[in-house]
């Protein structure tokens, strides 16, 4: 791993680095929102950690949370959040497929690949297959997901322990989420597969969102994720 990183003085390892950092920063500001949102809907300080640093992926937690404050059963929470989270699956399979050179694979021991598991997410995912080479795409991962990692959970526990002290609107948390899908977008839309895959999830969601429930469209727009498994 230290020989892996050890270049940073290449100008393409730099960029991937600090594209990474900064944008577990601003998902780690995010976070802070997750760790107000989840205190304020009657979650202890420790149960919005754990939360955090267990589940990790935002779109379940808010969801779980969100079900919750609104006096859902746990059940119900569970179910929103697996829901949510099965798009990872797909992420698995994208980011499995293009590691086609074994030396920077993210496979190895089943320790290994447990880790990696929990890191697989849509930051990761985006950074990593935006990358044109096998080397820049692990490097891509591990940098996005351990300072990910650290960010969200850091924001998290800053969060729950502001409790309901600050609001998160007012103080534009709540955009942190949405722009950090942006930035991860933009690289995308320069491929004929990522201008193909956006145009199909849009479609999807655009189709499905006056009949299924919230948050649902959004999983079915996930399946456009497959278009880059031809890569």
């Amino acid at each position: 791993m230290r020989r892996l990183f050890a270049p940073l003085t290449e100008p393409a390892v730099r960029r991937v680095v600090v594209a990474s950092l900064t944008l577990s920063g601003a998902v780690g500001v995010f976070g802070l929102s997750f760790g107000v949102a989840s205190v304020s809907a009657g979650a202890s300080v420790w149960q919005t950690s754990a939360l955090s640093l267990f589940v990790f992926t935002g779109a379940s937690q808010f969801s779980a949370m969100s079900v919750v404050g609104a006096g859902g059963s746990l059940w119900a929470a569970f179910g929103g959040a697996v829901l949510l989270a099965a798009r990872n699956l797909v992420y698995g399979l994208a980011l499995s497929s293009s590691a086609a050179d074994t030396k920077y694979s993210l496979a190895g021991s089943l320790s290994r690949r447990l880790i990696a598991s929990h890191f697989v997410i849509d930051e990761t995912t985006a950074l990593a297959l935006a990358q044109d080479s096998p080397r820049l795409r692990k490097i891509a991962f591990w940098t996005t997901g351990l300072a990910l990692f650290s960010f969200w959970n850091i924001g998290t526990l800053i969060g729950a322990l502001l409790g309901t002290a600050i609001d998160p609107k007012q103080f534009g948390l709540d955009i942190a989420f949405p722009a950090a899908f942006i930035v991860m977008l933009v690289p995308h839309l320069r491929t004929r597969l990522g201008k193909q895959a956006a145009a199909l999830g849009g479609a999807l969601c655009l189709v499905s969102i006056s009949f299924v429930p919230i948050g649902v469209p959004i999983l079915i727009a996930a399946a456009a994720v497959f278009v880059g498994l031809r890569k």
